[in-house]
């Protein structure tokens, strides 16, 4: 008998008469879970002869078959399990099997591994590969998949093949999670590539502070909650703006959505893109934000006044300037005075590095003499702190000086705080606070980003030469995020997550203000415990700590006696997080 706080195991073995065949003799155990007992079968000891039996039941009565304990049994392997279980479960729980081809496919269970893989262990093909040799294997996948060996070349026609379906299975998700009048989130971001051979990989606009390195840019269709159902891949030198276009006729012809609200950033959805791609869909709404020198402008022509502000931080507007559309002007207290203290903290830093200009210039020996000369060393520190706007520079054949432009930095400063979302959306479809609210769920795609590129399933760097296997590398990375975003919001009451989103927004005052945690969230992130005791995890660790439950071979200490399987006992918090994902072991 094995004692677990509330909960046992006993091992014992039955006897079961078969109506036209001799008896079935089986090992069983019997444990309590959720105040029921239940049983289960362990192995079958039918072809065991009658004194092996006996001398098991003796063993597991307590008596002595052996003259050490320790030689009752042999632990021949032991595999990590737990977190195989709870990441191919997941999968097969929310269909991606089944959405992703014929299951009887080789190519569909290295394409699964391949998926279950990136989340549990992110690593190259060939490593991946060697995990699922059956020699090799650091856990139970290659088991639970049916798949006891693969090559490397193996692996990569496995992903030939599903980016081959990846339009098919995209439509599938789609058809699953959006219809017509969803709101679509969509955002871009760049990872940086390895390597100079692929026609994606281009020098552009670097996220990732890899200076000289080349990249690829990817978008992320999302619903509103952020669940990813589309990724397109794009060269590495391609505009955010300008893949804007692709996701339209996605949208569109292969998801036949006629009506949608896509929901982008400012840097995204352009004015040229509303007025060349949006506008002219029919059925095809928007929400988005104005940039700075478009809030400017409407500052200087009036529309955008302080006075609107002073009873609430939200108000909406119309102008000529912006026909068939609704302005919702949002003004944050707490954003305007970070981006108050960052402004001085740039001026500040900027004012020291050029005096030690002006010093060079001025002093005794070694002048820092010439115009061009003094001109490169202000550029670089005016490049460095992208303060030029706000520095009136006079720089002579000997002599250097600054001074800040005081006016220009008040007016900026009065606009601090400030945001502008605009919508082609009627207030009958979406209120202001809608609106602003539908916006700052981008957030959700930014989390799939970083999720994708840094912290679970790192799809970065890339190594890949030709166009097809970045193109499903980053598919495969986009289906593993498929099923942890499952997870996560089933796992969320022993993560760091926030479990109740609706109290966290019951927090906030005003939907302009700073997004709030949960009171729930706000302890577990304080006590790091959850409300029954037990540590918070966050995704990463809680897969760690999964993988101690782990599959044993084990070897009887009696002549003769097959082999059999035990799985590790689970922990409470570990036989909480199977209930949560509703998967048994």
């Amino acid at each position: 008998m094995v004692i677990h706080g509330l909960n046992y195991v006993v091992m014992y073995i039955e006897t079961v008469p078969n109506r036209d065949s001799p008896p079935c003799t089986l090992l069983r155990e019997s444990y309590r879970q959720d105040g029921k007992v239940k049983k289960r079968t362990v192995t079958n000891l039918t072809q065991w002869s009658p004194h092996l039996v006996e001398g098991l039941r003796a063993l597991l009565r307590g008596g002595t078959v052996v003259e050490r304990v320790d030689e009752a049994f042999d632990v021949v392997r032991t595999l990590p399990h737990g977190h195989v279980a709870a990441v191919l479960g997941t999968l097969r729980k929310v269909g991606l099997d089944s959405i992703i081809g014929n299951k009887g496919m080789r190519e569909h269970a290295l394409s699964v591994a391949m998926i279950v893989a990136r989340l549990i262990d992110p690593q190259s093909k060939l490593a991946t590969a060697r995990g699922l040799d059956t020699e090799t294997t650091f856990n139970t996948l290659g088991e639970m998949l049916g798949v006891d060996s693969a090559t490397e070349d193996e692996l990569y026609a496995a992903m030939d093949w599903l980016v081959e379906r990846q339009g098919r299975i995209e439509g599938k998700l789609s058809a699953r999670h959006l219809h017509n009048g969803s709101l679509v989130l969509y955002d871009v971001t760049s990872t940086y590539f390895e390597g100079r051979t692929c026609p994606l990989a281009k020098l552009g606009h670097n996220r990732d502070g890899k200076k000289g390195k080349l990249q690829i840019v990817f978008g992320l269709l999302c619903t509103e909650e952020g669940c990813p159902v589309a990724v397109e891949v794009f060269s590495g030198d391609t505009g955010d703006p300008s893949t804007l276009q692709a996701q339209i006729a996605k949208i569109r012809d292969r998801f036949g959505l006629e009506r949608v609200i896509m929901v982008g950033d400012r840097g995204l959805i352009t004015e040229a893109r509303i007025r060349e791609e949006l506008r002219p869909v029919k059925g095809l709404e928007w929400i988005t934000a104005l940039r700075a020198p478009q809030i400017r402008k409407l500052a200087e022509q009036g529309v955008l006044q302080l006075s609107l502000f002073d009873e609430q931080d939200l108000a909406e507007v119309t102008t000529p300037a912006f026909p068939q559309e609704r302005l919702v002007l949002c003004r944050n207290p707490i954003l305007a005075r970070e981006r108050a203290r960052k402004r001085e903290d740039l001026l500040k830093a900027t004012e020291k590095e050029l005096e030690k200009v002006a010093a060079a210039v001025c002093r005794p020996t070694r002048k820092l003499k010439g115009k061009e000369k003094i001109a490169l060393k202000v550029g670089k520190v005016i490049n460095k702190f992208k303060m030029a706007k706000h520095f009136h520079l006079s720089i002579g054949e000997e002599e250097f000086s600054y001074e800040r432009k005081e006016a220009a930095i008040a007016r900026e400063a009065s606009l601090d705080g400030i945001y502008v979302i605009r919508t082609s959306l009627t207030k009958d479809t979406l209120q202001a606070e809608g609106v602003v609210q539908t916006y700052k769920q981008l957030s959700f795609v930014e989390r799939a980003f970083r999720s994708s590129k840094s912290i679970d399933l790192k799809v970065r760097p890339i190594h890949h030469r030709l166009e097809r296997r970045v193109r499903a590398h980053v598919f495969l990375c986009m289906l593993a995020y498929y099923v942890e975003w499952h997870m996560r919001k089933a796992l969320a009451p022993i993560l760091f997550d926030d479990d109740d989103p609706e109290a966290a927004q019951a927090q906030r005052k005003s939907v302009v203000e700073p997004a709030q945690r949960s009171p729930s969230a706000q302890a577990k992130a304080h006590l790091k415990r959850t409300k029954e005791g037990w540590p918070v995890h966050s995704f990463q660790t809680l897969l760690k700590d999964l993988a101690t439950i782990c599959r044993n071979r084990i070897q009887p200490g009696l002549p003769g006696a097959p082999t059999f399987d035990k799985i590790t006992m689970p922990t409470p918090l570990q036989q909480r997080a199977f209930q949560l994902l509703r998967l048994r072991l």
